[in-house]
């Protein structure tokens, strides 16, 4: 594998929102006891149940937060408290049981809805979540689970857009920053069943986190802490013919675990196609995983993940080009090694390093039948990633320090031939072959701190990015954050200042900003795609009402120079970078979320956003006859959706429950110069009829969506068996979610379908 070497002298596991917690038990002369370790967060979604045979256990990755802790033995009486978690330096949590009375009650009182100490915007999406995810979508549980919260939206292909932002979504996968696109049609899908919790921040970011910052989505995967032998596995069938299989199998001792992971899926419907008929769009994916923990000393903890992934599907036709008898055939691959080393210096401070090597491909190949061009493309991207840092726990303040290293070798190749002159301007070359390769060099380091001091928390850093590939740029980015928590009331203010440094994406960027294809088009600069700079404005509160329900809201601005985005090549999938000279983003976003009051939960949410980009627009490759630039200097951009709203009812039965959600959205704008007849011969009368022409925008959308799951066997948390089940648009409304343009293709929305799964744990 490639740099393999390099990645096992480095690390994993260091990620930034998250501390380790060591509890130890025993009874009131101080031997250890055999024991069950309850810990839940509602503010931070997680619920975990752990038994300890030797009286100590340490719980690993949990996100930052306050939370309750149940401990209960055999002969007993059960102890409760609250801890938090603040720090990445292992945290320490006594209990001395005392025998049980003849009665014994244990009254817990812990509000860990609200947290006083939350100076970011984020949304939490805990394990229980995860395991009740729709089951209709093939390689998209994760992506349906983000865009359901307040300030995402999805364009064509499952393709997230946090607040506006195009392609600058970064994952951060237990401590490892993904900034490739990692959407269905880009990247073999992360594996949900391995899933333990994700945050998701729009804001406020810490000063470690850069590149791509429109959206970070922190994903914690299962630390296996619970000894023995352990395993899961889920089938699902659904509309489509889509059917998946996921399963998993660990071991653990007190020190080290060992586990290993699988999953495929096919479905006959992988994208969201440009018409209703749902034309040649099959697709299959495939992932395994393995992965290593130890703690090799007191003090010294090691961990290693190598996985491998595999994408393959048909690109979905449009009417003309079923009719030519068209297949268009895609394929990506990504294997990856991981390795880590976390060393505890003092009481107070903890050293980590996080290391990647991975190897991404990705090809498209036409058959001759091709319309309107024929188009081969194959493009690779060999990655390696180093981070170190060190974190210090000093009285108020929590301190971070570190540095970071990426380089990335890049291979592109497209060629093309046009099959079908009339689409494209009369000086549009008849074919075209490009083949370049480079080498991305980026280096950053950053300082943070997190002060708690009474009610008032600040987190305030500074980070330093150095970009060298088509063209080489630095910035420093000052990042703070502050709040203010009013404890008695349940409210907690917050504002945030985020200057950001963001890299182009990395998909088609040699030819998208290469002079070879500056002879295709006349719409664009052609010019290297440069490095995306902004401020991010946020103000916002939370609020807990009753102690039944917590409201967020926040209100934002984004101004951004260079403002990144993509030029789709017709219908086929391959995207290259473009950006604008500058972009204004602004909104305004709520939440509600209702804990269980008795059997009944959910949450509303509601978001109003306006974006405007400016011309002139660099890279890409614009071959279709269109003018980027119409006759206005400025435009809506492409996710400009003014108004979302989503809700979600949930009531719990005897050993099931049943849910019900609402979106709606008002739709997206477009700029479709073609004639109307060129509209209904491409996409048919049913997708023209749900685009408004008269205002350039696509009707809004709206869907009803049911689910529900029962528990058939076991339900405690080493043994279940559940079965799930989702309806999704049960009112078989037919939506446009995107309408062709120059910038984005056309997508419909998914018809009424259904689907099952069922899982199983030991």
């Amino acid at each position: 594998m490639l740099m393999l070497a390099l990645a096992i002298a480095i690390a994993q596991f260091g990620t930034s929102q998250t501390g380790d917690l060591r509890v130890t038990v025993t009874d009131a002369s101080g031997l250890p006891l055999r024991a069950v370790i309850e810990i839940a967060s509602e503010g931070v979604q997680v619920h975990d149940r752990i038994a300890t045979p030797d009286g100590t256990a340490v719980l690993r990755r949990l996100p930052f937060g306050t939370y309750r802790v149940v401990v209960s033995a055999d002969g007993f009486a059960a102890a409760s408290g609250t801890v938090e978690v603040r720090s990445a330096v292992v945290g320490e949590y006594r209990v001395a049981l005392s025998i049980a009375p003849v009665h014994a009650s244990v009254t817990v009182g812990a509000d860990t809805l609200f947290d006083p100490h939350r100076a970011a915007p984020v949304q939490r999406i805990g394990r229980a979540r995860v395991e009740e995810r729709p089951a209709t979508t093939s390689a998209r549980a994760l992506v349906d689970l983000v865009n359901a919260e307040p300030g995402w939206l999805l364009e064509a292909n499952g393709v997230l857009h946090p607040r506006g932002s195009e392609y600058d979504t970064q994952y951060v996968v237990d401590g490892l920053p993904l900034t490739d696109n990692r959407s269905p049609a880009f990247a073999p899908p992360l594996g949900a069943e391995s899933v333990r919790s994700m945050a998701i921040l729009t804001g406020g970011y810490p000063a470690e986190y850069g590149r791509k910052l429109g959206g970070v989505i922190e994903v914690v995967t299962d630390p296996g802490g619970q000894q023995g032998v352990h395993g899961s596995g889920s089938l699902t069938a659904a509309s489509f013919g889509t059917r998946e299989g996921e399963a998993g199998l660990a071991y653990a001792t007190a020190h080290q675990s060992l586990s290993a992971a699988a999953g495929a899926s096919a479905t006959d419907r992988f994208l969201d196609p440009p018409v209703e008929e749902n034309f040649t769009n099959r697709g299959t994916s495939s992932r395994v995983m393995g992965r290593w923990e130890a703690d090799v000393s007191g003090s010294d903890r090691v961990g290693a993940i190598a996985r491998h992934g595999q994408l393959n599907f048909l690109v979905p036709n449009e009417h003309v080009q079923q009719a030519a008898g068209q297949e268009q055939a895609r394929e990506s691959k990504e294997t990856a090694g991981q390795f880590s080393y976390r060393r505890i210096l003092s009481p107070h401070a903890v050293a980590e390093a996080v290391g990647m090597a991975r190897r991404v491909t990705a090809a498209l190949a036409s058959n001759m039948q091709a319309t309107p061009l024929i188009v081969e493309q194959t493009r690779s991207l060999s990655d390696g990633y180093v981070k170190a840092a060190v974190s210090l726990h000093r009285g108020v303040h929590e301190l971070k320090a570190g540095v970071d290293v990426a380089h990335q070798g890049v291979e592109e190749a497209l060629s093309y031939r046009i099959t079908e002159p009339a689409a494209f301007a009369p000086d549009t070359p008849s074919s075209f072959d490009f083949r370049d390769v480079g080498t991305d060099d980026e280096q950053a380091f950053f300082v943070q701190d997190q002060i708690r001091a009474g009610p008032w928390t600040v987190n305030a850093g500074v980070r330093w990015d150095r970009y060298r590939f088509l063209v080489h740029e630095s910035g420093w980015s000052p990042r703070l954050a502050a709040a203010r928590a009013f404890a008695s009331y349940g409210l907690l203010v917050r504002a945030s200042y985020d200057r950001v440094f963001q890299t182009p994406a990395i998909e088609n960027l040699l030819l998208a900003s290469a002079a070879e294809s500056g002879g295709l088009s006349d719409d664009a600069v052609r010019l290297p795609v440069r490095p995306s700079r902004g401020h991010f404005w946020e103000a916002g509160l939370s609020k807990t009402v009753a102690r039944l329900a917590r409201l967020d809201a926040s209100y934002f601005t984004r101004r951004l120079d260079n403002f990144p985005d993509d030029d789709l090549l017709l219908n086929t999938g391959v995207s290259f970078p473009i950006a604008f000279r500058r972009a204004r983003i602004s909104g305004a976003e709520m939440k509600i979320d209702v804990r269980e009051a008795g059997p009944w939960s959910g949450s509303l949410s509601y978001a109003y956003m306006r974006g405007t980009g400016e011309f002139p627009v660099t890279g890409g490759l614009l071959l279709e006859d269109e003018d980027a630039e119409g006759s206005a200097v400025t435009f809506p951009i492409s996710q400009d959706q003014r108004h979302t709203v989503r809700a979600r009812v949930r009531r719990a039965l005897p050993r099931s429950w049943v849910g019900l959600s609402v979106t709606y959205g008002s739709g997206l704008p477009f700029e479709f110069t073609g004639s109307r007849t060129e509209a209904l011969d491409a996409y048919g009368a049913r997708t023209v009829g749900r685009v408004d022409f008269a205002a350039g925008r696509v009707r809004p959308s709206a869907s009803v969506d049911l689910s529900g799951g029962v528990t058939l066997a076991g339900g405690g948390a080493s043994r279940s068996l559940r079965l799930y089940a989702d309806l999704r648009n049960l009112t078989n409304r037919f939506d446009v979610i995107n309408f062709a343009g120059l910038f984005s293709g056309t997508a419909v929305a998914p018809p009424r379908s259904g689907g099952i799964r069922i899982t199983a744990t030991f």
